[in-house]
C-alpha cells in the first residue's frame, strides 16, 4: 500500500534512531547486482536487503560505487550513456529489470533526491503540479490539497503558503533541497533515494532537512549516501559499507547501523570508521 502523506505526523518517531525496525520487511531486494560504464565495471557482486520504513545508508569513500548503486535501484542508471547494469532489483513482487518494465510507474514508486538542489525554474507550486499532472492529476481541489500534504510534510508550508508563485530559486539552498524533496513526495512514493542530501548546505540548513529525514522514517523507506559518518550513525537504521577493490566497487558488509558502527565484522570496516582508511 502506498504511503498516505496526510499521515505522517502520526508515525514519525516511532523507530528510535539507529535502532533496527520492529520487523524487519525487505522492499527491495539486490542480488548480484554489477554496474559498467563503457565496458568498465564500477560495482560488482552487490547483494542486499532494503527494509520497509526503514533508512539505509551507504557508507565509504568516493569512487565505491555507491551512487551507481542508488541509480541502479529506480534505472536512472538507463539515462547515462553507455551503462550497463547486470543483476537483479526486486521492489516487492516486481522485477525492475525485467522485460516491459514501466519505468515511468517505478520513478513514481521509487523516487530520487540529488546532492545539489534541483527546482525547477518555475513557481514553488508550478514545481510540485507539474509531476501531478504528468500523473494525470488534474482536479484543482486535488491538486492544491496533494501540495499543502507534501509542503507540510517537508516542513514548508508556513513558509512559503503567501507566495506560492514566486520562484522557486528564490528560496534558500535549504528550503530548495525540501522542495524537492516535496515533489517527490507529492507523487506519493514508496522509496525515497538521496544522494548526499546534505552536503550542498550549510550546518543550519543541513540540520533542518536531516531532520527532516529522519521524520520521513516509518512511513517512507529511505536509502542515502553520505559520506557524514557521524550523520548515518545518527539516522540509519541500517548500514552498508562499499570498498574499492582493484578498481571495482564492493560490498564489504552490511547490517544494523549500530551494530556495524560499535562491533564492525571486517578489519576494512573497522579501520575506515577509525579513520585509519579511506
Amino acid at each position: 500500500m502506498m504511503p498516505n502523506p496526510t499521515a505522517l505526523a502520526y508515525t514519525l518517531g516511532e523507530i528510535e534512531p539507529g535502532a533496527p525496525c520492529c520487523t524487519p520487511v525487505p522492499l527491495l531486494r539486490v542480488r548480484e547486482l554489477a554496474v559498467a560504464y563503457h565496458g568498465q565495471t564500477v560495482l560488482s557482486g552487490v547483494s542486499l536487503d532494503i527494509y520497509k520504513g526503514c533508512i539505509t545508508a551507504l557508507i565509504g569513500p568516493s569512487g565505491c560505487g555507491k551512487t551507481s548503486l542508488l541509480l541502479a535501484l529506480n534505472r536512472l542508471s538507463d539515462l547515462v550513456p553507455g551503462t550497463r547494469v547486470r543483476g537483479s532489483v526486486q521492489l516487492g513482487e516486481h522485477n525492475v529489470y525485467a522485460a516491459g518494465c514501466d519505468v515511468r510507474a517505478l520513478r513514481q514508486r521509487v523516487g530520487m533526491i540529488f546532492q545539489k538542489p534541483n527546482p525547477f525554474p518555475l513557481s514553488i507550486r508550478r514545481n510540485l503540479e507539474l509531476p501531478l499532472r504528468e500523473q494525470g492529476v488534474r482536479r484543482p481541489d486535488e491538486l492544491a490539497h496533494r501540495i499543502e500534504c507534501a509542503l507540510t510534510d517537508v516542513g514548508l508550508w508556513s513558509e512559503v503558503r503567501d507566495r506560492l508563485d514566486a520562484p522557486a530559486l528564490g528560496l534558500s539552498g535549504g528550503q530548495q533541497q525540501r522542495l524537492c524533496i516535496a515533489r517527490a513526495l507529492v507523487l506519493r512514493p514508496e522509496v525515497l533515494l538521496m544522494d548526499e542530501p546534505c552536503s550542498a548546505l550549510d550546518p543550519l540548513s543541513s540540520g533542518v532537512v536531516e531532520d527532516l529525514i529522519v521524520r520521513l522514517r516509518g512511513s517512507y523507506t529511505v536509502v542515502i549516501v553520505t559520506h557524514n559518518l557521524a550523520q548515518a550513525r545518527r539516522i540509519a537504521n541500517y548500514a552498508a559499507f562499499f570498498w574499492m577493490t582493484e578498481r571495482v566497487g564492493q560490498l564489504i558488509e552490511f547490517g544494523q547501523s549500530q551494530r556495524l558502527f560499535e562491533s564492525p565484522r571486517d578489519e576494512l570496516t573497522a579501520a575506515y570508521l577509525a579513520g585509519a582508511r579511506g
